[in-house]
C-alpha cells in the first residue's frame, strides 16, 4: 500500500483577492509561507519517504518549505499535477468572470473537468505505483485535490459545505489499483457513510 498526503499550496495574493489562478504562476505571499511552515509541523508527526510537487511556483515553494523542515531533499516536480487551466478566465474575480462569460457555457482555453480528472488521476496513480509501501507528500492545488477526492469517492465528496483551504492536508491510500480517500482536511472518512454517498444518484457536470 502507498500512503499519500495531498497538500494544497499556501496562500498567494490572487487567493487573497479571490482571483482565478489556474496555470498562471503566482508566488506565495507571506501568509502562504507561514501556512506551508505550519503544514510542515503537522506532517512532521509522521514519517515520509519523498515529496513531489506541481511545477507551478506556489506549489514548488510550499513543497520546498516542507521538504526543508522534514529533511526530505529536493521536491520532485510532476507536470501532471498542475492546476486546472482556466484559459481566458485566469486573473478574473467572480464578478468579472460572470460579466465576461455569462452563464459560463464556454470559456476559451478552459480545461474541462473530465480532462482534469483524467490527467491528475494518471499522475497520482503513477506516483503511487512507483512507490509501493512508501508514504509520500504531494503538493498541488485545490482543483487537483477536488478532482481526486471526487474520483476516490464516486462524486460523494467534497460536499457543498466542504472547502480545500490553503495549506490543508488530505490523506489517500492506494492498493491494488484502488485509490481511497482516508481523511479529508482532518476529517477521517467514515466508510459506511461513504458507501451510502456513492450509492446515491450523483449529479454530473457536462464540462
Amino acid at each position: 500500500m502507498t500512503h499519500l498526503a495531498l497538500v494544497r499550496h499556501g496562500q498567494t495574493d490572487w487567493n487573497l483577492a479571490k482571483r482565478i489562478q489556474g496555470s498562471t504562476d503566482i508566488p506565495l505571499n507571506a501568509t502562504g509561507r507561514a501556512e506551508a511552515a505550519k503544514t510542515a509541523l503537522v506532517l512532521g508527526r509522521d514519517s515520509w519517504d519523498a515529496i513531489l510537487t506541481s511545477p507551478l511556483g506556489r506549489a514548488v515553494e510550499t513543497a520546498q518549505i516542507i521538504a526543508d523542515s522534514l529533511q526530505l531533499g529536493a521536491p520532485q516536480i510532476v507536470p501532471g499535477l498542475v492546476e486546472r487551466h482556466y484559459g481566458e478566465a485566469e486573473g478574473l474575480d467572480s464578478a468579472e468572470l460572470h460579466e465576461r462569460f455569462p452563464g459560463l457555457t464556454f470559456v476559451p482555453g478552459r480545461e474541462t473537468h473530465a480532462e482534469v480528472r483524467t490527467r491528475v488521476h494518471a499522475a497520482l496513480i503513477e506516483i503511487a505505483e512507483a512507490r509501493p509501501g512508501q508514504s509520500v507528500i504531494v503538493v498541488c492545488h485545490g482543483g487537483v485535490i477536488s478532482a481526486l477526492v471526487r474520483f476516490a469517492t464516486g462524486g460523494g465528496r467534497p460536499r457543498p459545505d466542504e472547502r480545500i483551504p490553503n495549506g490543508s492536508i488530505h490523506y489517500f491510500s492506494y492498493l491494488g489499483g484502488v485509490l481511497r480517500l482516508d481523511e479529508f482536511n482532518g476529517d477521517p472518512v467514515n466508510e459506511l457513510a461513504l458507501e451510502a454517498e456513492q450509492a446515491a444518484p450523483q449529479l454530473t457536470n457536462p464540462s
